[in-house]
């Protein structure tokens, strides 16, 4: 009997997790047919954007205690399945001064709590992942890796899909599964225009140089140490690009009489720092929840969201609720209460909590700490800026429950299930959307998930030793200037401006996946052939591609394909909040959303009911309007 094929198209932890619950359901099921299992990815299986080559000094923003590819119930993963922190303990990691050895328990310290990990080790964890889950599947399901990329994805007229793979080959699949994970976007009107200033007047500035992306990393090792580099946006990309700029050039920090001192290796460029907003990410505080512990909403609540939602029924003929005028008081009165917690050291019973004028203007001090504020020249933001970060420090050493600033922003974090509920699948207003898509988003990654603590202190000695500066504003702009050969970032404070001179310009951000912008000649070829679509609200397209609730790709015409399913960042649009990686101790969304697609696949090859949780957030999909 031929075996049925299923084609995983992206082997980082998204196609690994997918591959660990074909290995859960396979022997659930006691299923014995035989299964071709193809991985298609020119990278090692399960590492993605952590490959196990990138550079030591690159590291995660999640605690190592707080991230596992194993559900409780894994079959691969067993009763003792390793977190990313166990097995580096197992491995023999150890702690030196802030690098990590695999030494054995000789030397060094173990790796605790509040250690934040390379990079690259959590692609080898991932790797050692994939090689347990390889090791459970039964002789009747089989792994063939493709290291090469995917090109194009043809229906087949028999049902399924020829894949195309670089090289020439090509395959047929029965089932197709994308997890393709970060993309890059093409080149916009901006872009091009930089890049042709660099092309026309690199022959007057041989240090002149355009970065559309920041990665990977290791092609900023073209930048001269004479260059100055600006690097436009201050959050977790930037703390990358200026890692690579400084320690990856040889540089290092110290303890001098109890205070942090980077010491030069004369490699480095000079470096500029500025965005639109003006403001860093703020740091990670000390964890006090341990590694599941999370707040519990009193007001945005899962209840509070199907009330809205029968309420905006009522007035206004379907489901979709509105996130300024509804959501975002039920959010920022959660904030304000962990805030109150913090403060008084006592909780009081929820229906007591008064969420008056104060409160709300203490929450908003926090999403908007410029606000209405002006700044009378360059040196005068400088200022701020530098005691902004002290600030946040100071509240990072509190802890996430006692500093009444970190509580409060760490009830984020922990309703992301809730926004979940509230925003996929067309949750929200149109209107409203853009506003949570197009800007709360923003501000929720700059003041919860940014980088670790030490990240912003390092930021702190840079400017203060003047390896970094701050080159503009709130509103800053950058643009060629021709008759200096560089680029200008320029920034207005009241009735002046001001300028700083750059050879070098880096975009420091992640775009959000979108169809219509990405470069991938995969995703071009499947837009072209109608089998993927942009996601929208009404005429708003957040990004994403777009799917159903059960997480099967919809077609150009609005055919949901049965045999075609996507999950991850792709699909950043329909869901939220797609790039966090699994906790230990329970089934995480991105388990879920894979088993929800392998679910998918054993119920059409006649199954039964193959029990197991879904994903929650579209209890409501099928009321709102989708529009093509």
């Amino acid at each position: 009997m031929k075996p049925i094929t299923l084609t995983i198209i992206g082997m980082g932890p998204r196609g690994l997790s997918v591959l660990e619950r074909v290995a859960h359901f396979v022997h659930i099921l006691g299923w014995r047919d035989a299964i071709r299992v193809e991985l298609v990815d020119p990278g090692e299986c399960g590492q993605g954007t952590h490959y196990d080559t990138q550079p030591p000094h690159l590291l995660t923003n999640t605690l190592a205690n707080q991230v596992t590819i194993f559900p409780p119930d894994s079959v691969a993963g067993g009763a003792n399945a390793p977190s990313f922190i166990d097995w580096a303990r197992q491995a023999g990691y150890r702690h030196f001064d802030g690098a990590f050895y695999p030494t054995g328990s000789s030397h060094g310290e173990e790796i605790g709590e509040q250690h934040y990990l390379p990079r690259y080790l959590l692609g080898r964890y991932f790797s050692a992942a994939f090689d347990l889950v390889v090791k459970t599947l039964p002789r009747n399901v089989s792994v063939h890796h493709h290291r090469r990329a995917a090109r194009d994805v043809t229906a087949a007229t028999e049902g399924g899909f020829s894949v195309h793979v670089d090289g020439g080959a090509t395959f047929h699949t029965d089932y197709l599964i994308l997890t393709t994970g970060h993309g890059k976007r093409k080149y916009d009107g901006t872009d091009a225009d930089h890049a042709e200033f660099v092309r026309a007047y690199a022959s007057s500035n041989d240090k002149l140089d355009f970065f559309p992306g920041a990665y990977p990393v290791e092609q900023l090792g073209r930048i001269s140490p004479d260059a100055t580099v600006a690097i436009q946006g201050i959050g977790l990309t930037a703390h990358d690009v200026i890692s690579h700029l400084t320690v990856g050039r040889g540089g290092r920090f110290v303890r001098r009489a109890g205070k942090s001192h980077y010491e030069r290796s004369g490699r480095e460029p000079a470096i500029l720092l500025f965005s639109r907003s003006g403001l860093p990410f703020s740091a990670r505080a000390v964890n006090q929840k341990g590694a599941a512990g999370r707040y519990i909403p009193h007001f945005f609540t899962v209840s509070a969201i199907a009330a809205l939602r029968e309420r905006a029924l009522a007035l206004r003929g379907n489901t979709q609720i509105d996130f300024v005028n509804e959501v975002m008081p039920l959010v920022m009165a959660d904030m304000a209460y962990a805030r109150h917690v913090a403060l008084s050291g006592s909780a009081p019973p929820p229906e007591q909590f008064v969420f008056d004028d104060a409160a709300r203007a203490a929450i908003q001090a926090i999403l908007d700490p410029i606000g209405a504020r002006t700044f009378s020249d360059l040196a005068d933001f400088r200022r701020f800026f530098r005691q902004f970060l002290l600030d946040d420090l100071a509240e990072v050493e509190k802890g996430n429950v006692k500093s009444p600033l970190k509580a409060a922003t760490d009830v984020l974090r922990d309703v992301r299930e809730q926004f979940r509920r509230a925003a996929e699948y067309r949750g929200f207003t149109p209107d409203s959307d853009k506003v949570f898509s197009g800007q709360f988003v923003n501000t929720l990654n700059r003041i919860v998930f940014g980088p670790p603590r030490h990240r912003n202190l390092e930021l702190l000695t840079l400017l203060d030793q003047g390896v970094i500066e701050i080159a503009g504003g709130p509103g800053a702009a950058v643009f060629p200037q021709r008759d200096r050969a560089q680029f200008a970032i320029e920034t207005a404070f009241g009735t002046q401006t001001e300028r700083r001179y750059a050879d070098v310009l880096v975009i420091s951000r992640i775009d959000v996946f979108s169809p219509e912008r990405d470069q991938s000649e995969l995703v071009a070829n499947l837009v072209s052939r109608g089998l993927i679509r942009s996601y929208r609200n009404g005429p708003y397209h957040p990004g994403g591609i777009d799917i159903s609730p059960s997480n099967n790709v919809i077609g150009q015409e609005g055919n949901v394909n049965p045999r075609l399913w996507a999950i991850g960042y792709p699909v950043e649009g329909p869901h939220y909040y797609t790039q966090e990686l699994p906790r230990p101790g329970r089934k995480s969304r991105l388990t879920l959303d894979a088993e929800i697609c392998v679910q998918g696949i054993f119920q059409l090859l006649g199954a039964g009911d193959v029990a197991g949780e879904t994903a929650p957030a579209a209890t409501h999909a099928s009321t709102a309007p989708v529009v093509g």
